[in-house]
């Protein structure tokens, strides 16, 4: 009897001292795929964005200065991925990645939801405009190198997840082609670096300021 109940206690304790293995956190792909196949729920999705009223503004239309995207009506797919691309560190930005992150966002439900409420948000006002010179060259270059997947207006695509660009403000866009050119957006897919490298300031800032002007005509559906 005694060594019946040696056994068990050793075996117990040999229970208790293994490690139990955390499962592999998913890769971005494994929880962008999770996201993605989520019926959002927009109520949900109002309370967690409350977390982004401090930067965004609670209408979602950021900050003219640059630092802060418009992201109101911005496709929900696209917003999405670049929430789960900061979680992942593959794009660049120490507040976004903190908020982000599973300590402050939340599962995958939390991006679901917020990346539909804010897709669903009205735009309000127009966007920072640059100084109209360059207009006309950006429009040209826009055409030949952008339009065919950003759209001819700047609407994008939801479903391929390429953002819509129209009426964004026009700091932050020339912030992102600048960091595109010096390798500061790691998700940023190709062909954008190298159409990029050879334009140079007025083709920039006239990219920026005539997307910034752009107002498609049609409504872009927010989910998709």
């Amino acid at each position: 009897m005694k060594r019946w109940l040696a056994l068990v206690l050793m075996a117990g304790s040999a229970l208790t001292a293994a490690p139990i293995e955390a499962a592999d956190p998913p890769t971005t792909s494994q929880e962008l795929h999770e996201v993605l196949t989520i019926a959002p729920n927009i109520n949900h999705g109002g309370r967690v964005f409350a977390a982004c009223v401090a930067c965004h503004g609670r209408d979602g239309n950021g900050q003219a200065q640059g630092d802060v995207p418009i992201i109101a009506q911005q496709h929900a797919f696209v917003i999405a991925k670049q929430l789960v691309d900061y979680r992942h560190a593959e794009r660049w930005d120490l507040q976004m990645e903190a908020v982000a992150s599973t300590h402050r966002l939340g599962p995958a439900r939390d991006i679901a939801d917020v990346a539909a409420y804010v897709a669903a948000l009205p735009r309000a006002g127009d966007a920072g405009l640059g100084e109209g010179r360059n207009v006309a060259v950006g429009a040209r270059v826009y055409a030949r190198d952008c339009a065919g997947c950003h759209g001819a207006d700047g609407e994008g695509n939801g479903v391929l997840r390429v953002p819509r660009l129209a009426g964004q403000h026009y700091r932050y866009l020339l912030r992102q082609l600048h960091d595109t050119v010096e390798e500061r957006r790691p998700n940023m897919p190709p062909p954008h670096p190298q159409l990029f490298a050879n334009l140079g300031v007025e083709e920039f800032t006239g990219i920026a300021d005539y997307l910034a002007r752009l107002h498609p005509a049609r409504r872009v559906l927010p989910a998709q």
